[in-house]
């Protein structure tokens, strides 16, 4: 049974007072009412319920910041879906985020029928659920394994909801088992008036805190998942900004001590040497490339004798200075002592004991045994001292008073892309006094289990600890608690995890973010790059909108309505919703 797409019953509000005329830029008061969602469990929020209003209508990528209630949207969905009696399959990428979904609609929705599956469900037990279940909580590869094996009823799904729909790309199973529902949907349904304009009787919906900043990755997830709409908003929208709040942002600038400065020119003649010779043999044009530049001339190199080695030198000489620059020194002797450990591997042998690079690390480890590291981590103490986090309760100030009523227990999330530093990171703290926290995850053996991961993250929440030092498994989707305090040790390339990083502050709470970026290093570059790419993403999202609106014949505007005129969250660029809206309970009832 397909999704209803009338234009009811998404979600009434306990409070029908509103006048006509309210403004799409107030709050909404009251709480959603739904007969199978809890009452007064679900804030009635205006941007989710038309996000929600343009999903049931079509297939649509909901791009919304961390914090902002993808979930609830998705929610909202489930329910409309269960009231029809149609079925509905949300998947997630890893098992954390299959229980934390899984919680949630248990916690929200009045129905029996929820259930998770994992790779750790046994057979009989999956088959029942497959069989049995209304709403499925699952990861996709163990779907998409059913599905092939024959245990899955695929035509039996109204809605197919993919959470970090950003993954839909290559050969990542969502794009197959979006196709395959969508084709089953398709023929079991195909006299449904129902059916979206795909032909699939099921609708598919994409969560997503940010997108890629490649129009051509856009197009494919949009592809792959059959979209037919992207519904953006950020915290510049007119109907999210009365639900944040002012998150500040400052940037520190960190100067190399002499010896990091020594090192790096020990490093960096190192890897000239490997440029120059590539630029002798033709596989780059310039020396002044960078590890994107390098690492795309491996395509290149098969028919160019002698280019093999230096080329895989010089891409583990950048990746050497980047560690350096970005981490510190521990960091930096730890990636060369792997290397010297490595068995087998392009140009390994003569990469360690190239002269060059045995002196920077010569220099490395002694500064190491000496208690030198980074700057950025002395720099790190100050500043959360700095920023109220007592080294002995953990507490943090919302004043400058000294009146101990103007405190009150607060979090920082410290963002590092290294396992390296998140070790060196929370050893200095922890010797500082402050109470600490770390969140990896698993690799081979050493890391955290996921089950290990979601009980830090509640240790975290409960106040065990004030600050928690975190890899990108931080970043995407686990329900940390809100943060006052986010730093950013390092900084990324990818609008992604930008975005993604920034919005664990800033919701319920005024938030703070401080960027630490090494001056005249590959760190301060990936900064700019970030935020260049975040803008971009903006305007890719309006062009792949058009091209699909062009693609299925329809004018993705509503009712010849400019985006403009309609309040796009990026003005001209991006056109928020379909809805036509002058009273949102006169919609939603």
């Amino acid at each position: 049974m397909g999704m209803s797409t009338d234009s009811t019953d998404i979600g009434s509000s306990s409070n029908n007072n509103n006048s006509s005329s309210s403004s799409s830029n107030n709050k909404d008061d009251g709480w959603v009412e739904h007969e199978l969602i809890k009452p007064r469990s679900i804030e009635k929020r205006r941007y989710q319920i038309s996000i929600a209003s343009v999903a049931r209508q079509k297939n649509t990528l909901v791009v919304l910041p961390t914090g902002l209630g993808k979930t609830t949207i998705a929610l909202l969905l489930i329910a409309d879906t269960l009231k029809h009696g149609g079925r509905a399959l949300f998947l997630a990428p890893t098992r954390v985020l299959v229980h934390q979904h899984y919680n949630f609609l248990k916690e929200h929705i009045l129905h029996d029928g929820i259930a998770v599956l994992t790779g750790n469900t046994p057979r009989h037990e999956r088959i029942e659920v497959w069989n049995s279940a209304s709403v499925v909580c699952s990861t996709p590869q163990v779907t998409l394994n059913d599905i092939e094996r024959g245990l899955i009823d695929a035509g039996d799904f109204a809605l197919l909801v993919f959470d970090e729909a950003h993954r839909a790309v290559g050969d990542y199973s969502y794009g197959r088992i979006a196709s395959l529902l969508a084709d089953a949907s398709s023929s079991s349904n195909s006299s449904s008036s129902s059916s979206s304009s795909t032909g699939a009787g099921v609708r598919i919906i994409g969560f997503t805190a940010t997108l890629p900043d490649d129009k051509e990755k856009v197009l494919e997830i949009a592809s792959n998942l059959m979209i037919e709409r992207i519904e953006v908003r950020d915290e510049s929208s007119p109907d999210v900004r009365p639900y944040i709040q002012d998150t500040k942002i400052e940037f520190v600038t960190i100067t190399l001590t002499p010896v990091m400065r020594r090192i790096r020119e020990h490093v960096e003649r190192a890897l000239q040497s490997r440029l120059e010779e590539l630029k002798r043999l033709g596989v780059i044009s310039s020396t002044r490339v960078n590890m994107s530049n390098l690492i795309e001339a491996r395509e290149s190199i098969s028919s160019i004798k002698g280019s093999t080695v230096p080329l895989y030198s010089a891409i583990r000489l950048s990746h050497a200075l980047k560690v350096l620059d970005t981490q510190g020194i521990t960091a930096f002797t730890r990636f060369y002592e792997r290397l010297r450990e490595k068995k087998g591997g392009v140009g390994v042998r003569s990469l360690v004991e190239d002269r060059e690079l045995k002196s920077a690390y010569e220099l490395a480890r002694g500064a190491e045994l000496s208690g030198l590291e980074h700057p950025k981590l002395s720099r790190l103490v100050e500043i959360l001292r700095r920023e109220g986090f007592s080294s002995d309760e953990g507490y943090y100030s919302i004043s400058s008073s000294s009146n101990n009523s103007n405190y009150r227990r607060g979090k920082a999330l410290i963002f590092t892309s290294y396992r390296d530093s998140v070790e060196v990171i929370t050893s200095r703290l922890i010797a500082e006094g402050f109470k600490v926290g770390y969140l990896i995850g698993k690799t081979g053996e050493y890391g955290l289990r996921q089950e290990e991961q979601v009980e830090v993250v509640e240790r975290f929440r409960a106040g065990e600890y004030s600050i928690l030092v975190a890899t990108s498994v931080g970043e995407e989707g686990l329900d940390i608690a809100e943060c006052n305090l986010v730093i950013f040790y390092d900084n990324v390339p990818s609008a992604i995890r930008f975005v993604q990083r920034k919005g664990r502050t800033g919701r319920r709470m005024p938030g703070k973010v401080i960027v630490l970026v090494a001056k005249d290093t590959i760190d301060e570059a990936y900064h700019w790059i970030s935020r260049k790419k975040v803008r971009q993403v903006r305007s890719i999202v309006s062009i792949v909108n058009r091209i699909i609106a062009n693609r299925s014949g329809k004018d993705y505007r509503s009712n010849g309505k400019s985006s403009s005129e309609d309040g796009g969250s990026y003005g001209n660029n991006i056109y928020h919703s379909s809805a036509n809206l002058t009273n949102l309970d006169d919609f939603i009832r």
